[in-house]
């Protein structure tokens, strides 16, 4: 094999696109803090819009407490992207025949197991993630207190027991399902209605306008579900008893006490999260690629993608 044949091995591709998500949500964390802050509330004077929870963070806790978590969001990008990343490429591979991939609805079915595989693996960073970005809006005596996501793990097991760490993993995987379903769907539909009107080429600007449609349809559609999971995720034992008893138990109540739109609770820093997250790492993987490609290889150019 020639210089030139030479292509980045999967182990490499699997470590780039888990940094590349780590890197993205080095941008984006504040705006997951806000967002399940906002879930998190379920009173509707607690936190009245993005900008009252935004203030409201800054003024009590100062500025960096809007980084607060972010070692458990590195953490959840290190296992539920590269995870997400290494089936679906095996996945791929298997349901390609003779050189040809699989058809869209194979790919998406793919996409979704991948993400379901993703977030099982991803809970427990995923739970550590959901405390510690609450921690600030409880009294000081209600605190966890968590130092960094290990702290929190082990914390987590020793206080509550392992199984504690995969609460919420059902809600957490449906939303992987609804999410991968949406952004495949969504995603390519709106790049190629773009790129349709004549006024976009192929580059950043169409991939984050792209996924900024897609991000809208994503996040309207998998929202009731990330608020489930977070409220059972973070959720506290009282007397033995549990705030819920499950998904559906959020679901009622959430729609009882405080209103069906309250399902969309933190919509807006959802979604400025989520279109400029997916942007942000192909930008930072396509980066890397370009690296390997020229510093480690010896070629110009190289591949993109996965």
């Amino acid at each position: 094999m020639g210089d030139k044949d030479k292509t980045i091995p999967k182990y490499i591709k699997f470590l780039f696109g888990g940094s590349a998500g780590m890197a993205g949500i080095l941008v984006v964390q504040p705006l997951d803090l806000l967002k399940n802050r906002m879930q998190l509330s379920a009173s509707k004077k607690e936190y009245t819009s993005t900008y009252h929870v935004l203030r409201n963070i800054i003024v009590k806790e100062g500025i960096l407490a809007l980084y607060n978590g972010l070692s458990a969001g590195l953490f959840r990008q290190a296992t539920y992207t590269t995870t997400r990343l290494g089936v679906y490429s095996w996945l791929f591979e298997t349901f390609s025949q003779d050189g040809h991939p699989p058809d869209f609805l194979t790919k998406a079915a793919l996409g979704m197991t991948a993400g379901i595989c993703g977030a099982f693996v991803g809970t427990p960073a995923d739970v550590a993630l959901i405390r510690m970005t609450g921690d600030g809006r409880l009294p000081p005596n209600e605190r966890r207190n968590y130092k960094n996501v290990f702290d929190a793990l082990i914390r987590i097991v020793r206080e509550e027991g392992v199984l504690t760490l995969w609460r919420g993993a059902f809600p957490t995987m449906g939303r992987a399902m609804v999410v991968n379903a949406a952004q495949l769907a969504t995603y390519s539909q709106a790049k190629q209605m773009l790129m349709n009107t004549g006024v976009f080429h192929d580059g950043i600007l169409l991939h984050f306008c792209a996924s900024m449609i897609s991000g809208l349809i994503t996040t309207t559609a998998s929202l009731p579900v990330d608020i489930t999971k977070t409220r059972i995720q973070n959720m506290k034992t009282i007397d033995g008893t549990p705030e819920y008893s499950g998904a559906l138990d959020v679901l009622i109540k959430i729609v009882k006490y405080e209103g069906p739109f309250a399902l969309w609770k933190g919509f807006t820093p959802y979604y400025f999260k989520i279109g400029p997250h997916t942007v942000l790492t192909f930008i930072f993987l396509e980066q890397m690629n370009a690296a390997y490609y020229k510093y480690v290889l010896g070629q110009s150019g190289g591949g993109k993608g996965l």
